[in-house]
């Protein structure tokens, strides 16, 4: 036993020295990423009026929404070529690669026939304009497409490739969103999302390494059901606990434009914090479904990559809650009810990206009850906000509270855990789930 795991050590050694270094090249590139989506959203502030400019970022929220089957299979897949790619299996990689490469691209479809069949009904319940819910469908279609390729990528840990594709896609919208000072319609900031993901048609040009020929192997086992429904948990529980105040926000606010303007323009910035250190956790996510034991050196450096990750999101929140004025100004929507609902805004999006953080380590790691846990405790927030939040101030100050008992209750089932998997059982004893 002692000799297996020495010498999966030796192999993961070159990988963890990579692992920080990828984390931090992937990051310096999103950093320029996030700098354009806020250039995006300072240009969108400027010329549309508050009304518009609400309505841009609550259709924004709903578009995700309606992508969240696809998203439920991408945490999937990644996982499954992230582990067999690791496992050095070339041949059974290859004819996985291509069994998920089918399955996804039968899940897009049925992904984008589903979003056609709830678009009417669910932009009717949140009050959206037809117009704006129907060019929230044609972003639906262009996120499943390059999420079915992205996914196959993260697989492979294709890091570089991905920062190249997002900081062309922040040109994209950029240039697309420079529009609206011709047409100051939310609709023009709506599509400007769509054609920035024409990014994702870069990945033609390495079309021979994703299409390899070889027998498709069907990823179906018992295993892979599992942590598909376990993975679809997440997902919810991502949405929620990151988008579900837009929603919320749209139903109860949409005939009250300027208390709407108000709160999704604190929103703005307190929601970008942890996607602007997100690639972390996406590089902690596929490091750790390729070795997810316990102890050594991979252990460490993924613990460093974690703790880095809650550093630089505690930097976030403290530089925005110090420079929230300029901030707001340099949107040009600033307001008094805006400045006030910015405090709360940040810290809900701080626990909400540790408790991602946490579930997304308990999802590499395969641990289904606690990623089943995060996705009950996301839908329980939003529960909570749509039941109490009937008015902006009650609302933004529901969601610190309720995101921070959420993120205690996680981060104690995760301390546990942590605990019983580096201390296993004796080996006739069964092993912890």
């Amino acid at each position: 036993m002692s000799a297996d795991i020495a010498e999966e050590e030796s192999r993961d050694r070159p990988m963890q020295r990579n692992l920080l270094k990828s984390g931090i090249i992937f990051s310096a590139a999103n950093v320029f990423v996030a700098a354009g989506n806020f250039t995006f959203q300072i240009i969108v502030g400027h010329q549309l009026d508050p009304k518009q400019f609400a309505l841009v970022q609550t259709t924004l929220g709903f578009v995700l929404l309606l992508s969240l089957p696809m998203n439920c299979a991408t945490y999937s897949i990644t996982h499954y070529i992230a582990r067999f790619h690791y496992s050095g299996d070339d041949a059974r990689l290859l004819g996985l690669f291509a069994g998920c490469r089918k399955f996804l691209f039968h899940l897009t479809i049925g992904a984008c026939v589903l979003a056609a069949l709830l678009l009417a009904p669910l932009s009717n319940f949140f009050h959206y304009p037809t117009v704006l819910a129907f060019a929230a469908f044609g972003v639906v279609l262009m996120t499943c497409w390059g999420a079915f390729v992205n996914s196959l990528c993260q697989g492979l840990g294709w890091f570089n490739r991905l920062a190249a594709i997002g900081i062309l896609s922040v040109c994209l919208r950029l240039s697309f969103g420079g529009l609206t000072a011709l047409v100051p319609l939310a609709l023009v900031g709506v599509l400007a999302s769509a054609f920035m993901l024409l990014s994702n048609l870069v990945l033609l040009v390495w079309r021979k390494d994703l299409s390899r020929k070889a027998e498709p192997v069907s990823p179906w086992s018992a295993e892979f059901v599992q942590f598909l429904t376990v993975a679809g948990a997440f997902s919810v529980g991502n949405y929620f606990l990151s988008q579900g105040d837009l929603l919320v926000a749209q139903r109860r606010f949409a005939l009250l434009p300027d208390d709407l303007a108000a709160f999704v323009t604190a929103g703005v910035f307190a929601r970008n914090l942890p996607l602007a250190v997100g690639p972390l956790l996406t590089v902690l996510f596929t490091h750790r479904s390729r070795t997810h034991h316990h102890h050594g050196d991979a252990l460490r450096e993924q613990l460093k990559l974690l703790g880095l990750y809650a550093v630089v999101l505690g930097c976030g929140v403290a530089c925005l809650l110090i420079f929230r004025t300029l901030c707001l100004k340099i949107l040009g929507k600033y307001t008094p009810e805006a400045a006030a609902m910015l405090g709360p805004f940040s810290f809900t999006m701080a626990f909400f990206g540790l408790s991602q953080a946490l579930a997304m380590w308990a999802l590499a790691s395969r641990w289904t009850k606690i990623a089943v846990l995060y996705g009950a405790l996301g839908l329980g927030y939003w529960l909570v906000l749509f039941l109490l939040g009937k008015t902006p101030d009650v609302l933004v100050h529901v969601m610190p509270a309720t995101a921070g008992v959420a993120f205690s209750i996680l981060f104690v089932t995760w301390l546990v855990s942590m605990k019983q998997h580096r201390n296993p059982p004796p080996p006739d004893e069964p092993p912890l789930p």
